[in-house]
């Protein structure tokens, strides 16, 4: 027997929800409770999710394509909190924030997320505090986030951000590492346009220190990258 739709999606977003950290060691039952109330929103490339003092509706868990959560400065300069991915949850702090969404959200690339309303999540939390616990745990994950965003907001020039970033992703070896979205999403990582990733990409490449595909950039000498971060760092000895 074919299911009926109205199953399929609750299995779609079981699915989904599973893969989500905030939701791990959830039973199928609760799974599924949290897909009822669970809505499909679909998010065009630079379309805003939410702006920053909206009313809070709920948190979000990005199904596909990417979410950049950003706050933007009294001079109109962009700061990148962090993109969110498939699988990845945001914005749950807002289920208690009597001020609304804390930042601006907006889809880098075509969008799915799913929005777990606000009145409905804390009557399931009620009923399971286990979840409310996974809950803690999510934020103080992105408390970690913050705080290395507070220390690379150290790295002024984009050079230097862009090396730290390969240095971070390469795990002490070089090669490939494999971008999870477009080069302009890794440009809002970094806090710059994708022109000017571009051309930084390609200062690397034309040293021979890196070489970049569409999906991958590959690390060829990560001792010479390490030495400029030391020195843009003032760690040389």
């Amino acid at each position: 027997m074919t299911p009926r739709t109205s199953d399929a999606r609750i299995t779609g977003l079981v699915g989904t929800l599973r893969c989500c950290q905030l939701f791990t060691g959830l039973s199928p039952e609760d799974l599924a409770g949290l897909a009822a109330i669970a809505r499909m929103v679909t998010v065009a490339q630079g379309a805003y999710l939410y702006r920053k003092g909206d009313a809070a509706r709920g948190f979000f868990v990005v199904q596909s394509g990417a979410v950049n959560v950003h706050r933007v400065s009294a001079a109109g300069k962009e700061q990148v909190i962090h993109v969110f991915r498939s699988g990845e949850s945001f914005a749950e702090a807002a289920l208690t924030s009597p001020t609304g969404y804390p930042a601006d959200a907006r889809a880098l690339e075509p969008s799915v997320v799913l929005l777990l309303p606000k009145d409905e999540v804390l009557r399931v939390i009620s009923q399971h505090p286990q979840l409310a616990i996974r809950m803690i745990g999510s934020l103080s994950s992105h408390l970690r986030v913050l705080i290395g965003l507070l220390d690379d907001l150290t790295l002024k020039d984009v050079e230097t951000r862009l090396i730290n970033w390969l240095v971070k992703h390469s795990n002490g070896s070089a090669g490939a590492i494999a971008l999870r979205g477009t080069k302009r999403v890794l440009a809002a990582e970094l806090g710059t346009s994708s022109e000017t990733l571009s051309r930084t990409l390609g200062r690397l490449r034309d040293r021979r220190y890196i070489s970049v595909a569409a999906k991958a950039i590959t690390v060829r000498d990560l001792p010479a990258l390490e030495a400029i971060l030391r020195r843009n760092l003032g760690e040389d000895s």
